[in-house]
């Protein structure tokens, strides 16, 4: 084997070492460590435009939902500089298509303003997340040395049984009901991933240029093939 094919292929052991992500299946993230993660797509709210009371009102509900909270959850933002070249595609095929004259010559010159406003500044699109986990063991056992050990040393992984990945599933559900429901008394508008949006979000996250130019496939469309 040659020196850089081998070198390449200890680059890549390495890293798979210290990902902490052992599986994602039935709209759940296993992690290594045995605990589960879920992840909820929420909208956002236009805080700035609404009235006294309603903002008064997001507000109260806002502090009842972390009230009520009984765990620990994140709130990921993420940020990634907008694609429109499939939308850019897009008007030019309706440009294609477009009999009246006046109609084709707006659409074309909607094209080249948006290349315009593209070109002057990035346009970043933002996206909002609340990851729920669920942890079967506490950490409170734990020492601040083991903590710290595990923090410097590549993800261990643990194998989780199916018994008790449908139990723990269950207790994140519960869990995930609980939060939906505060989510949305706040007007925001939320949606679970499932398991093809959470393989999707981790691999543009992990590989944000790689995913600009090689899609994943859908995973109805994969042919496992056995012995």
């Amino acid at each position: 084997m040659p020196e850089n094919s081998l070198a390449k292929n200890k680059v890549n052991v390495s890293t798979q070492q210290y990902l902490d992500i052992a599986e994602i299946k039935d709209d759940v993230v296993i992690m290594k460590d045995g605990t589960l993660r879920a992840v909820l797509l929420v909208s956002s709210i236009n805080f700035a435009l609404k009235s006294e009371d309603e903002q008064n009102a997001v507000i109260n509900s806002y502090v009842m939902f972390l009230n009520n909270l009984n765990f620990m959850l994140e709130i990921v933002i993420q940020s990634r500089e907008l694609d429109i070249d499939n939308y850019l595609s897009y008007l030019k095929e309706k440009e294609k298509q477009q009999i009246n004259k006046l109609l084709k010559i707006q659409t074309s010159e909607y094209i080249e303003y948006i290349k315009e406003l593209t070109s002057i500044g990035k346009i970043m699109n933002k996206r909002f997340f609340v990851v729920v986990p669920y942890n079967p063991l506490s950490d409170k056992h734990k020492s601040f040395f083991s903590l710290l050990g595990e923090a410097v040393k590549p993800a261990t992984s643990i194998k989780l049984k199916e018994k008790s990945f449908i139990r723990y599933k269950d207790m994140l559900d519960r869990r995930m009901e609980s939060v939906i429901g505060g989510l949305e008394s706040m007007g925001v508008s939320v949606a679970r991933l499932d398991t093809q949006s959470l393989i999707e979000l981790y691999y543009k996250t992990y590989n944000p240029e790689t995913a600009k130019n090689q899609n994943l496939v859908d995973l109805q469309k994969l042919r496992v093939e056995t012995n």
